[in-house]
């Protein structure tokens, strides 16, 4: 549901879509919050899915539609609540596992110092001592307070070890969740967010070392007219389909990520525009070389293609800059005819 919605609400018929969750709302008598406007354009844009299911169950009930309610609703089926919820829980699951192994120290801490007394008292009465029997009596109480202190610390290990499992476990937990809220659910590249966090840092990494970074970006040529024409889940085949060779081509230490809709985004740290420009133009032709096939009913769907700008950042410049001296660079290869890749340094000097 959620790669399927956020291809509709960022494609062309984005607008239409709004439209029409805005009047369900209105006719089921519903604020126009947010959160409802959220969870209701799910209800629009996958009628079939489980949340819609789950208002329709509500709409027949009869039940108002009340924040509380919305708020349940999103803590259950939308992704973004699901995700906090997890960072959450597991930061709790952290916090209390802390928490013991804090009690822990503190009860070893203090066992550790009535065993300091207990040596302390014995090393005096040892001086003090006049018999045998003063002496064994002495000695049977450091044995038996050693043999105590001895089986805190045993278990004392055992709970520390038991804390360091769970922590790693946790830690694991979260890096996966982390990974989940960076990853585009469609394509399984990066998404925007985790995009634009990495080219702030590529371009903090390049302006001090004073390296090269060049930014690319790629668009599926007249995506609209082939989503209306084969409808959204092809559409979704074949934005995966031109992913899987951006991320073969983007490998580490190149950053590559759906940028929104039909459109990726990729960062070279390091690599000038003429190599950029290379790899570019093999991304082009492997896709426009492959003739694709309707998965359902095997129906040939042709041939696509896609259209590439791409840009090297200039001493001083952010990240924002080189995006739209890219994105310019795109634009002037979809005036160009498209299936084409626009150098924007040549551009530049052209003009």
């Amino acid at each position: 549901m959620s790669a399927d919605f956020e291809t509709r609400m960022r494609g062309p018929d984005a607008y239409k879509l709004a439209h029409e969750t805005l009047d369900v709302m209105e006719r089921h008598a519903v604020w126009p919050t947010p959160l409802n406007f959220e969870i209701w354009s799910h209800f629009v844009a996958d009628p079939n899915g489980e949340l819609a299911l789950e208002l329709r169950r509500l709409i027949l009930s009869g039940e108002p539609m009340t924040e509380v309610m919305s708020e349940e609703l999103a803590a259950a089926y939308l992704p973004k609540a699901r995700l906090n919820d997890q960072i959450r829980d597991a930061g709790d699951q952290l916090s209390k596992e802390l928490a013991a192994v804090s009690t822990a120290i503190r009860e070893a801490q203090k066992s550790t110092e009535t065993y300091g007394q207990t040596l302390a008292s014995a090393g005096k009465g040892l001086t003090d001592a006049k018999d045998t029997t003063q002496i064994k009596a002495m000695v049977d109480s450091l044995s038996t307070a050693t043999r105590r202190v001895q089986k805190e610390n045993k278990s004392l290990e055992k709970r520390l070890a038991e804390s360091t499992s769970e922590v790693q476990r946790l830690r694991e937990h979260l890096e996966q969740v982390r990974r989940d809220a960076t990853t585009d659910g469609l394509t399984n590249l990066a998404n925007r967010k985790a995009f634009d966090d990495e080219l702030a840092r590529a371009c903090a990494d390049a302006e001090e070392s004073g390296t090269l970074l060049t930014l690319a970006v790629l668009d599926i040529d007249h995506f609209k007219n082939f989503n209306d024409t084969w409808g959204h889940q092809t559409g979704d085949q074949v934005i995966r389909y031109v992913a899987s060779v951006i991320g073969r081509m983007g490998c580490t230490p190149r950053f590559s990520a759906r940028y929104g809709g039909e459109e990726f985004a990729m960062i070279f740290p390091g690599e000038d525009a003429a190599i950029v420009e290379q790899c570019l133009e093999e991304i082009r032709e492997e896709v426009a070389s492959r003739m694709l096939k309707r998965r359902s009913t095997n129906e040939d769907l042709g041939t696509i293609t896609i259209s590439s700008g791409l840009a090297t950042r200039r001493e001083g410049e952010s990240g924002a800059c080189v995006m739209d001296r890219a994105d310019a660079a795109l634009y002037a290869s979809k005036r160009g005819g498209r299936n084409r890749v626009t150098n924007g340094e040549i551009v530049a000097v052209a003009a």
